[in-house]
C-alpha cells in the first residue's frame, strides 16, 4: 500500500458543524526515519472536544491547523517500525488522527493488551474518557459514602464512568440524559440510583425530586439549563468537576445562571484537561482495568464504519445521537 486516506479540516464551522467544514483526501504513506513507527489504525476515537479545536478561539490547546489531519485518539498495529520500542504486530493507542494510518515518533503510543479485553476499550473507559471520569471524581469531587452525587451526560463514555465509580464509593448517583431509554440505560444497566431526563420538559422539577437530600458533588460535562438547574441544589460545602461545556460547542454564547449559589453555599468549582495530569494515569488505568476485567465497570460503544462515516459521526455526536463512547472501526 503506497497511499492511504484520511480526513482534514477543510474549513471552520460558523456555528453547527457541517459535512463541507471536512474533506477526504488520499496521502502517501510516508517513509520511515530512525526512531518512527508506522500504524495502521484499526478505532478512531470522536470526542466532544475536538469542536473546540476546530476553532481559533483561545483555549487549552492549539487549533486544529486547516488543511491537516483531523485531530483525534486512535487505536491500532505498529505494520512498519524502526524504533526498537515497538515491533511489528504490537497493538497501541496514540494520537494520530482521523487517518487510515499514521506515523509517530514513539513518545506519545501507549502499547495495549487486546488479548483479554477489546482494543476499542482503549479508546474509552480504559483510556481518555475513563481517566477524566476517575481524575474528576477522585481528585475533585472526593465524595463520601452517603453523599449524593450528580452526573451531566450520564450514558456517556465519561459519565458513565464516573457514576459507577460513585456508586463503589457508596454514593447516591442522579444521572442526567436525553430520552427513556438512555436514562433506564443509566439505571437499570450502570446501577445509579436516579436519571432525570431533560428532554421531558420539566428539568428543575424532576432533578430536586431525584436529589431530596441536595447535591454534595458534581461531574458537568454539558453546562446549560443542566448546570443552572444544579447550582441551587448544591449543598454548603459542595464540590464541582468541570469537564466539559458541550451545550456551548456550536459556538453559541454559553451563560450561567444562578451564579449566586457560588457564593452562598461556599462552593468549590475547578475546571480541568486531563491530559495535564499524566503522572496519575498509571494509577487510574491499572485501577479501571482491574474492574472492566472483573465485570465491575460496563460500558457501552457506538461504532460507525469506515472513515468516510467520521464527519457525520461527529455531528450525530455533537447532538446526543450516541450512546456511550462514539467510534469509527476502520478495520
Amino acid at each position: 500500500m503506497t497511499t492511504f486516506q484520511r480526513i482534514v479540516l477543510a474549513s471552520r464551522p460558523r456555528g453547527l458543524v457541517e459535512p463541507s467544514n471536512f474533506r477526504l483526501e488520499q496521502a502517501e504513506v510516508p517513509q520511515l526515519i530512525d526512531g518512527e513507527v508506522l500504524v495502521r489504525n484499526h478505532f478512531l476515537s470522536l470526542d466532544p472536544y475536538m469542536r473546540g479545536r476546530m476553532s481559533e478561539a483561545k483555549s487549552y490547546a492549539a487549533a486544529q491547523v486547516i488543511g491537516e489531519t483531523m485531530i483525534g485518539a486512535t487505536a491500532g498495529e505498529v505494520i512498519a517500525s524502526k524504533n526498537a520500542r515497538f515491533a511489528v504486530g504490537e497493538m497501541v493507542v496514540g494520537m494520530l488522527g482521523w487517518a487510515e494510518m499514521g506515523v509517530a515518533d514513539g513518545a506519545t503510543l501507549r502499547r495495549v493488551d487486546a488479548s483479554g479485553v477489546p482494543l476499542s476499550a482503549y479508546l474509552g473507559v480504559l483510556g481518555m474518557p475513563g481517566m477524566t471520569a476517575w481524575y474528576g471524581l477522585n481528585q475533585i469531587m472526593r465524595p463520601l459514602a452517603g453523599e449524593t452525587v450528580l452526573v451531566s451526560a450520564a450514558s456517556g463514555a465519561v459519565g458513565s464512568a464516573v457514576g459507577q465509580l460513585a456508586k463503589r464509593l457508596g454514593c447516591r448517583v442522579v444521572g442526567i440524559a436525553g430520552g427513556p431509554a438512555k436514562c433506564a440505560y443509566v439505571i437499570e444497566e450502570l446501577g445509579f440510583d436516579a436519571c432525570v431526563d431533560y428532554k421531558a420538559g420539566q428539568l428543575e422539577a424532576d432533578l430536586a425530586a431525584a436529589a431530596p437530600d441536595g447535591i454534595d458533588a458534581l461531574f458537568e460535562n454539558v453546562g446549560g439549563a443542566g448546570f443552572d438547574a444544579a447550582l441551587p441544589l448544591m449543598n454548603a460545602f459542595g464540590r464541582i468537576a468541570l469537564c466539559g461545556l458541550i451545550a456551548g460547542y456550536n459556538g453559541d454564547d454559553l451563560a450561567l445562571r444562578n451564579v449566586r449559589y457560588l457564593l452562598t453555599s461556599r462552593l468549590a468549582l475547578r475546571g480541568f484537561i486531563v491530559t495535564e495530569h499524566l503522572d496519575l494515569w498509571p494509577q487510574g488505568l491499572s485501577e479501571l482495568a482491574a474492574l472492566v476485567a472483573a465485570g465491575a465497570l460496563y460500558y457501552r460503544e457506538t461504532v460507525d464504519q469506515g472513515l468516510a462515516s467520521a464527519p457525520a459521526a461527529f455531528i450525530g455526536l455533537l447532538n446526543g445521537r450516541n450512546f456511550g463512547k462514539q467510534l469509527v472501526k476502520l478495520i
